[in-house]
C-alpha cells in the first residue's frame, strides 16, 4: 500500500470517527437526540418519516367500480393522513388517481382525476393547506396488478398519496 493510500485511509477513518460525539454535546450519551425514541431516523418506526406514513398511516385509498366517492374505510384512512400531514408540515404531497383497465383511456383518466380530487378535498376539509397538495391522474396506465379479475381490478381502483419533503411554491 502506498503512502498516499495509507494517508487517505487514515483521514477517512478520522472523518468517520468525528461523526459521533458520544454525548459530548448533551452530556447524556444521547448523541443530541434527546427524546427521539428508540428508532432510526427515516425508518418505518420514525413517526415523522415517509416510511412510517406509507406503512403505518397508509398511503392509498381504494374505490368501488366507477366511483370517486370515498368509502367509510377511505375516510378513516384519510383522517389519519390529514392528522399526520398537520403534524408534519414540512411535507407536501402529490395525490395520484388510478383506475382499473376496464373502460377507455379517456374515461379512466377522468375517473382517476375525480378520485385524486376527492382525496384532496377531504384532506383540505380537515385543515391541510391546499398549497401543500397537488393531484395527477394516471387512469389505467399504472396498474399495481395486471390480470382480468376482480381481485386485480380492486387494487387498481385507488388514489395514492405520495409525500415529498419540503414546501414547494
Amino acid at each position: 500500500m502506498s503512502g498516499f493510500t495509507k494517508a487517505a485511509l487514515l483521514m477517512a477513518g478520522l472523518a468517520l470517527s468525528a461523526c459521533s460525539n458520544n454525548g459530548l454535546l448533551t452530556g447524556d450519551g444521547s448523541n443530541g437526540a434527546a427524546g427521539a425514541g428508540d428508532f432510526v431516523a427515516g425508518s418505518p418506526d420514525d413517526p415523522t418519516s415517509i416510511a412510517y406514513f406509507q406503512q403505518t398511516v397508509g398511503d392509498r385509498v381504494l374505490f368501488l367500480v366507477d366511483q370517486s366517492t370515498l368509502t367509510e374505510e377511505g375516510r378513516s384512512l384519510l383522517l389519519s393522513q390529514a392528522n399526520w400531514l398537520l403534524e408534519n408540515t414540512s411535507f407536501t404531497a402529490v395525490i395520484e388517481g388510478h383506475a382499473d383497465e376496464q373502460g377507455t383511456r379517456e374515461y379512466n383518466l377522468a375517473l382517476g382525476a375525480r378520485r385524486a380530487n376527492a382525496v384532496q378535498e377531504f384532506l383540505v376539509s380537515r385543515g391541510v393547506a391546499a398549497n401543500r397538495l397537488r393531484t395527477v391522474s394516471f387512469g389505467k396506465e399504472r396498474p399495481l396488478e395486471i390480470c382480468s379479475a376482480e381481485a386485480c381490478y380492486a387494487q387498481n381502483r385507488r388514489a395514492v398519496t405520495i409525500l415529498t419533503s419540503g414546501l414547494s411554491s
